[in-house]
């Protein structure tokens, strides 16, 4: 090929000796087309080109996510790890009443599995071989289906798992600043009766949410907000499992499937939404490219090596966490798990025999732990407002119109958390409709940008798990409209 392409240079610059060869910058902050390192273009071109690349190449110095480029492998980690963990995870000993012990596990490792190959992809996809970087999932989606498709298959998964995540973690914050109150509290009528409300409590969590985004200009910034995050997810994760297990199982505990269900319909309905939950368990693949967006390169030392590290570690400690979390979630309680996960299960048979200040320390860090992870997911939604701005002045934005986007967008959050308090009975439904963006798009991007030849395994193993990823992801939103068919929504709005 590189024949090729070397004789094919030789042909133009004979056909055209009026052009000039001018070498295109390969700076690793300026995002341009991809292409060979030479182009034979004329002067006005030249002049044109140069500008437009150095007006992208100034705009993307100046928005929250490429504003620095000075992380590491560590803070790469400490992102992921922050991002990848969570309360939906929580719930994850659920599916296993509907899956058993056998095709729980095997469900549970095959995505997992499933879920950082993507991410292995999306890491080698970020920086092309000419040092283009593709630093949001946007970008990286209209380079491999096009302008038009890219933005159609992904900008609504991309702001619904940004922007509803920061929804989720205020409805999952708020509840759970209520159930630490409620804790103190213990008995004292007197103290219970002085609670706030449910939206008042989701009001106290989005101010101190968006108290903390002040603070913090672009995603680099936040490495130490997601090492707290990342030190009280792993910790109040394993203090619960370890908890449950420490605890005993109450007395009729069975592991048997068909125990909770009466028909055949019944169970392969609570089937499908055992591997939702399996597969909305796990998040932050919207915000890999992003997050790899900040760390330096150069073309001896591409940011890849290090991202990889980072991707590596944050998920070994993530398998730490979900696993026994998972599997010793429902050796303790087995099919008396409650639908609201293990938390759930410890507050029914656990909350008399264990100490206040264990349980108060549990809702504390899961409160801090959500206010870390709302600065990560927001990010892209500031660094999308912000573009508006920086696009039209070509200058940074103010901190008066920073500080007024992150009240703008606490704003906005506050009110679909209080109109929708019962997002979380939609999480399968929606969360199927964003899967293909951690398990379908980036093995299509891989075929489509570097191109494998079709009798290779990475062409037919690509193409397998994109096919079957779609599957999944339309079988998973039949399933859980059925769901929500069976089991009639409680859609309480404006009533958390």
């Amino acid at each position: 090929m590189g024949d090729v392409e070397v004789s094919e240079r030789r042909r133009i610059e004979g056909s055209f000796s009026s052009f000039k060869i001018i070498p295109i910058n390969d700076d690793d902050d300026t995002l341009h087309s991809e292409g060979t390192n030479f182009s034979p273009v004329d002067d006005d071109v030249v002049v044109d080109e140069k500008k437009d690349t150095d007006v992208v190449k100034e705009i993307d110095s100046l928005l929250p996510i490429t504003e620095s480029r000075k992380g590491n492998a560590y803070t790469a980690a400490f992102h992921l790890l922050s991002s990848g963990i969570g309360t939906p995870a929580l719930v994850l000993p659920f599916a296993f009443t509907s899956l058993g012990w056998s095709w729980g596990i095997v469900v549970l490792t095959v995505i997992f599995a499933w879920r950082l190959y993507t991410m292995w992809l999306l890491v080698h996809l970020h920086e092309t071989v000419n040092g283009t970087r593709y630093s949001r999932y946007l970008q990286l989606a209209i380079l491999a289906f096009g302008k038009k498709l890219g933005k159609c298959l992904s900008i609504f998964p991309t702001m619904y798992l940004s922007g509803g995540t920061c929804v989720m973690s205020i409805i999952a914050g708020g509840r759970t600043l209520q159930l630490f109150y409620n804790t103190i509290c213990e008995n004292d009528q007197h103290c219970l009766h002085k609670s706030l409300s449910g939206a008042q409590w989701f009001l106290v969590f989005v101010c101190l949410a968006i108290l903390i985004a002040q603070f913090f200009p672009n995603l680099n910034s936040l490495a130490w907000v997601s090492f707290v995050g990342s030190i009280l997810g792993v910790t109040y994760f394993t203090m619960i499992w370890a908890l449950s297990i420490a605890k005993g199982r109450p007395n009729g505990v069975t592991y048997n499937p068909s125990d909770n269900v009466t028909t055949t319909m019944a169970q392969f309905r609570a089937v499908l939404n055992g591997v939702a939950i399996v597969a909305i368990a796990f998040r932050g693949h919207n915000l890999v490219l992003e997050i790899q967006g900040t760390l330096p390169t150069n073309p001896k030392h591409p940011t890849k090596t290090r991202m990889w590290r980072g991707v590596i570690a944050s998920y070994s400690f993530v398998a730490m966490c979900v696993f026994p979390l998972a599997i010793g979630g429902y050796w303790a309680y087995g099919n008396m798990m409650p639908a609201n996960g293990i938390m759930g299960a410890i507050a029914k048979y656990h909350q008399e025999s264990t100490p206040k200040w264990l349980i108060g320390t549990i809702y504390m860090m899961v409160v801090i732990q959500c206010l870390c992870s709302f600065q990560i997911y927001a990010m892209p939604v500031f660094d999308n407002l912000e573009r508006i701005y920086v696009s039209r002045h070509l200058k940074a934005c103010p901190r008066w119109v920073r500080s007024f986007i992150k009240l703008f967008f606490g704003g906005l959050t506050y009110f679909i958390s209080v109109a929708f308090p019962f997002l979380g009975s939609l999480a399968a439904f929606v969360g199927g409709i964003a899967l293909p963006l951690s398990l379908v798009y980036p093995c299509f991007m891989w075929i489509s940008i570097k191109k494998p030849q079709r009798n290779s395994l990475m062409y037919w193993l690509n193409m397998f798990l994109g096919c079957l990823g779609i599957l999944i992801s339309v079988v998973q939103v039949a399933g859980a409209l059925w769901n929500l068919v069976i089991d009639k929504l409680d859609a309480n709005f404006f009533n958390p």
